[in-house]
Parts: structure tokens; sequence; C-alpha cells
């Protein structure tokens, strides 16, 4: 899965949850919000829109699947 880097400004108590949560799974923080936001977008309804003239809108149904498939195995 392609990346971006981006700067993001988070509140302390979210950083140290973000934080906290990283070094328990044994992934970077960044590996963990990317995941915790992919969770996020799909629990709250999120669904990428189909384009042909957008290239990247299979790499989102993939992204909204793997995250439909870590919410699920997640309870």
């Amino acid at each position: 899965m392609a990346t971006r880097k981006v700067t993001l400004s988070l509140d302390s108590g979210a950083l140290e949850f973000a934080e906290r949560a990283a070094k328990a799974h044994g992934i970077s923080v960044s590996s963990w919000l990317s995941k915790a936001a992919r969770r996020e977008a799909v629990r709250t309804g999120y669904t990428p829109q189909k384009s042909p003239a957008q290239p990247t809108a299979e790499l989102d149904e993939a992204e909204r699947t793997a995250a439909e498939k870590d919410l699920r195995a997640q309870g």
C-alpha cells in the first residue's frame, strides 16, 4: 500500500493513546494511526467513490475491504 508523508496535529491525550496502542501492537505510531483512520472511516460509513477517471478508486476499495476485515476481527 502506498504511503504519503503528512503533518498532523493531535492533542496530547490522543497522541499518548496512539503511542501506547501502537507499542502494545508492536507497530509504529504512523501505522497504528493509519489503521485507526481506516477503521473509523468504515465505521462511520465511508465508501470510496468509484470513477474511471480516478485510478486510486481500486486502492480505496482495497483499503475499505481491509478495514472492514480488521473491524470484524476485533468484534
